[in-house]
């Protein structure tokens, strides 16, 4: 029995050399790393802001000053490490085979394969900010400037996790943009991007921010547990080949990297996402610094709160970031905090989404001490925790127990569920954890208290609420803790999600019915 079904679907693709870099190259799969030299911070300069007026002359502005230091990228991987065509639509995401499918055949199979895309320029000795997917695995890197100038350029570090990328070129005097600051971006506020779209060199794009946070509602743009799910959202005109270039404010500072688009056909259909800057620079100092991104965490699996999370925490609004497990060896853990937990504040800051706590942490290093407060089932608690540096990969951790597992599936009505228990086999074809095993969800009653909370393939692990935590392996566990729950109370869950990216667990709060 194989129950590894995913619930995602793409609904971005990223925008560079036709559906941009991060389709091409991955079917080309560019995986050889390129890390950069010790060194220091970046010189990025400070540009006087300019002034405001009519949008027009704003926007004739902007492109007068930025468009000198907006490079387009022609990255180029040796014909010698192309793949097959079969082998190439092994690793496309789902979505993109028709896509793949439509490529000459001879173009892959023949010559170096290219993908392009943009880029700009932060400092006077060269420093470039561009995406990863737009050079992950070139042999050679082209920059060509406005003026008609083309360089060389060296890949200084990439950082697949928030798709940035730092290259450098030779000169010196080179006209560069402004940074601005994307904390104090308004939804609602004129934004120009400027790039390389469909050939079409320098174009420029104007348009507003029509949300902050994006990403969570993005599966086909999160890679894995530590991706960026803070893109700015934009209706400013973004096509292949804008990935990389910037995203400007009115001032003309740049507040975000053009990364993807939100479409069904590859090509713009009004909505585009940008990293914002502040993060963009932060993976910049890491890499030409200490030659990688020192990615501090707080060793937690994090959900966003809904309506029945905020009523059982006794929360006014629903805002947060829940708490749904730990990592090996993780500070969060060490600290005191439990899953379930919703962070509501960082170092004083409201946490209202997933996404600000990942902001605020990203904010500082590894050995750092944060002050995080969370609200327990309506107590309010804060921790000092030290942030300690992600690893590459996350190790499972399980734990044994022999308790013998049921086959049968049994409906709970009181759930709106129908559960059956994982056994040994399952597991074991699986990759489950014996930590883990529970009872698997195979169906959910649309009207259900469980619809959009629990999906089938969910694997109920415990009990957490009412306490005392218990172990659910058998339907007979689960039947005997809700003889405990009243109609109306509430159930609190701890879920493992077998589909997930390298599985992980989150907290459910589920009002039982009769």
């Amino acid at each position: 029995m194989n129950f590894h079904l995913s619930r995602s679907r793409i609904v971005a693709v990223a925008a560079s050399a036709f559906i941009g870099g991060v389709f091409f190259a991955s079917s080309l799969d560019w995986t050889q790393g390129l890390f950069a030299q010790a060194g220091g911070k970046v010189r990025t300069e400070t540009l006087a802001p300019l002034p405001s007026g009519a949008p027009s002359e704003g926007f004739a502005a902007i492109a007068e000053r930025v468009t000198p230091a907006v490079v387009s990228i022609q990255a180029e991987r040796d014909a010698r490490r192309s793949r097959t065509p079969a082998q190439q639509r092994r690793n496309v995401p789902p979505g993109f085979e028709e896509f793949f499918n439509k490529l000459d055949p001879r173009q892959q199979q023949q010559g170096p394969a290219e993908a392009s895309g943009s880029g700009f320029i932060v400092s006077k000795d060269g420093y470039i900010l561009t995406n990863n997917h737009v050079v992950e695995g070139a042999d050679r890197v082209k920059v060509l400037m406005s003026d008609r100038r083309e360089f060389k350029a060296k890949i200084i570090g990439r950082d697949p996790q928030t798709d940035v990328a730092v290259l450098k070129i030779d000169g010196s005097g080179l006209p560069t943009v402004g940074l601005g600051d994307d904390n104090k971006l308004r939804i609602g506020e004129w934004v120009v991007a400027i790039g390389n779209p469909l050939g079409l060199n320098f174009t420029v794009t104007a348009g507003i921010v029509s949300a902050k946070g994006r990403g969570n509602e993005l599966s086909g743009l999160n890679r894995d547990s530590l991706a960026i799910t803070d893109f700015i959202q934009t209706d400013a005109a973004i096509n292949p080949g804008n990935s990389g270039g910037p995203l400007m404010n009115t001032r003309g500072e740049v507040i975000g990297i053009n990364s993807a688009i939100a479409s069904q056909t590859g090509f713009y259909s009004g909505y585009g996402f940008a990293i914002p800057i502040t993060l963009a620079k932060t993976v910049m100092d890491d890499i030409v610094a200490h030659g990688r991104v020192r990615r501090a965490i707080l060793g937690i699996t994090i959900n966003e709160v809904n309506a029945e999370d905020a009523a059982v925490a006794g929360l006014k609004q629903i805002a947060g970031a829940k708490v749904g497990g730990f990592g090996e060896d993780s500070p969060a853990r060490r600290a005191g905090l439990e899953p379930g937990d919703i962070i509501v504040k960082v170092n004083g800051k409201d946490v209202d989404r997933v996404s600000t706590l990942q902001r605020e942490v990203r904010m500082h290093q590894p050995g750092e001490t944060i002050s995080v407060e969370v609200v327990r089932y309506g107590d309010r608690k804060t921790f000092k925790i030290r942030l300690q540096e992600a690893r590459a990969e996350v190790e499972q951790v399980a734990s044994a127990d022999d308790t013998p597992a049921e086959s049968e599936s049994v409906a709970n009505s009181r759930l709106g569920i129908s559960v059956e228990a994982v056994t040994a086999e399952v597991a074991k074809a699986n990759n489950i954890a014996e930590a883990n095993r529970g009872l698997r969800v195979v169906a959910v009653e649309a009207a259900g208290p469980a619809a959009q909370r629990l999906f089938p393939n969910d694997i109920i692990v415990k009990v957490i609420r009412p306490e005392p935590t218990t172990a659910i392996r058998t339907t007979a566990d689960l039947q005997k803790v809700l003889s405990r729950v009243k109609s109306g109370e509430f159930l609190s869950l701890l879920i493992y999600n077998v589909t997930a990216t390298g599985g992980g667990t989150r907290v459910v709060n589920l009002r039982v019915v009769e």
